[in-house]
């Protein structure tokens, strides 16, 4: 609290978060989207550019690759996917007016482990070598350290079993060294667990203790890089960065990466692949160790997490009365300037924030994002 005498700063400038808003990998892997393609652009760059004026503690966006490995993207994929991703933001916002310099260096990622741990480590050694290369030569930023790649790298669920679920304990300690050895800055685990159900206490304690362990007594933090100069690490790197660049310039032949969503050219690609996966499991040409080698002749039972109903009806039930208790007045005035301001192709973001000092739900705001901007009909894939 301040004292006599003292400023105290706005709200905004305390908050420190990084939020997973980047609609194109939802487009293309998640399927958590409302909006067209360009309105929903547009709406994270807003948000972007309210951080970086409003709110210097945030990282505004979260580009994220993770979703799209996910959903069955390769590798090079996943990484040439997120660059452009964050490239089409980066458009926006220098369309706006701003630097890149003011706001490249607050962007961070969000990145997938799973699979073979030499390719995951080329992966993440180029991605960091091509983002650092992509901003430095295509926008010309010139602070080294807006240069880095920022962000999490996570142990994938996409490589984890329902079958012998123990042994995601040891694909996550694996995945957990590749991406300390890829230049990690933190680290994320599935729980083992997490394959089939939502994860119990338990199962996220061993996740948690596991990177404890890989950075206390193993020594993963140690040191930056370990591998770098490694001649098989280094060709593999180099090996990848060919693939990370022609996927790239596959996506700009379909008319970049903005189009190629909107069209559902990535997702068909995508798709693709995760099928292409899913067979090479099933015929054995891809190993995964208790599903088709090794496996258990009958299949033990495992704990799934219940829905429930009286957990839905209670959160409906004080919804109806959260909303009852507010000043609808209010409200409604606030949604009208949020209106107003979404169809004049203003900034929405202080119109939001006036909107939840109101008490408007997130419902009532995406409605008047759905009278304006209407709602996305993902294209049919072949």
């Amino acid at each position: 609290m301040a004292t006599s005498g003292e400023i105290t700063p706005p709200l905004e400038a305390m908050i420190s978060n990084t939020p997973q808003n980047d609609i194109l990998k939802e487009m293309i892997g998640r399927g958590a989207w409302i909006f067209p393609v360009k309105p929903g652009v547009k709406l994270v760059c807003d948000c972007i550019e309210y951080a970086v004026k409003e709110m210097p503690r945030a990282n505004p966006v979260s580009i994220c690759g993770y979703h799209i490995r996910e959903s069955g993207a390769t590798p090079a994929q996943e990484i040439g996917y997120a660059i452009l991703i964050a490239n089409a933001y980066i458009d926006n916002l220098i369309s706006r007016g701003l630097a890149p310099d003011d706001f490249v260096g607050r962007f961070s990622f969000n990145l997938n482990v799973f699979g073979n741990l030499w390719e995951q480590v080329a992966k993440f050694r180029a991605a960091r070598k091509l983002w650092a290369k992509n901003l430095k030569e295509k926008y010309g930023v010139k602070e080294k350290k807006n240069l880095f790649l920022r962000g999490l790298f996570g142990g994938g669920g996409y490589g984890l079993t329902k079958a012998q679920p123990e042994n995601n304990i040891m694909r996550g300690a694996y995945y957990a060294l590749a991406a300390a050895l890829g230049g990690a800055q933190t680290i994320a685990l599935c729980s083992y667990d997490e394959a089939y159900t939502i994860p119990t206490p338990h199962s996220a304690l061993i996740s948690l203790r596991t990177l404890n362990l890989l950075m206390d007594e193993v020594g993963l933090r140690d040191t930056v890089d370990p591998l770098a100069g490694s001649y098989f690490i280094e060709s593999l790197t180099l090996d990848m960065e060919k693939k990370i660049i022609a996927e790239m310039d596959q996506v700009a032949e379909m008319g970049g990466i903005v189009q190629a969503v909107a069209d559902g050219a990535i997702q068909r690609l995508v798709s693709r692949q995760a099928y292409e996966f899913e067979r090479g499991i099933q015929n054995g040409e891809l190993i995964k160790i208790g599903v088709n080698k090794d496996a258990d002749e009958e299949a033990k039972d495992v704990e799934l997490h219940e829905y429930s109903y009286e957990s839905a009806e209670q959160k409906i039930a004080e919804l109806r009365q959260f909303k009852q208790a507010r000043d609808q007045r209010a409200v409604t005035e606030s949604l009208k300037e949020l209106q107003r301001v979404a169809r004049a192709g203003e900034n929405v973001m202080p119109a939001l924030v006036k909107c939840c000092h109101t008490y408007a739900t997130v419902g009532e705001m995406c409605g008047v994002f759905r009278e304006i901007y209407g709602e996305f009909k993902e294209p049919v894939i072949f």
